[in-house]
């Protein structure tokens, strides 16, 4: 079955990150986190440093509509040079103006509202925000109620 998703990298965040989606959406992950330490070891590669064998290699969460929201840390040890910020934006249409401000108001806990939740020009309920992990986040509502 075909799926869209979302990967988000983290630099040593991708846990506690998961972990607060986890209780906005009130979804469980799907199958375990897992660990780099599970991954086997590359012939020729360097052996992965002992601060990075418990970082999340990969996780799967289920948010809103059938999407997967997933992630992974990013370890310098393995050449990543992550620039978190901009680069990714998860644009949520949730059935209700409940549901809407709910989540709104669960992502903007410690983060930063660029645009409050809104009647826009298009007819819908909009707003956007930066989590407290960094995540870009569009909430956009086209029921009325």
């Amino acid at each position: 079955m075909a799926r869209v998703s979302t990967y988000l990298h983290f630099v040593r965040e991708t846990e506690p990150a998961f972990t607060f989606y986890r209780s906005v959406f009130g979804t469980e992950f799907n199958g375990p986190l897992h660990r780099f330490s599970e991954m086997p070891s590359a012939p020729g590669q360097p052996p992965l440093p002992e601060a990075d064998r418990n970082l999340v290699m990969h996780v799967e969460l289920p948010i809103l509509g059938g999407h997967v929201l997933m992630g992974t840390d990013a370890p310098q040890s393995m050449g990543f040079k992550l620039n978190a910020g901009n680069n990714v934006s998860i644009n949520l249409e949730p059935d209700t103006r409940a549901d809407a401000d709910r989540l709104f108001a669960a992502l903007a806990d410690g983060g930063t509202v660029q645009m409050p939740l809104q009647e826009m020009f298009w007819g819908d309920y909009f707003g956007s925000l930066t989590d407290r992990f960094g995540v870009l986040w569009m909430v956009n509502c086209a029921a009325k109620v």
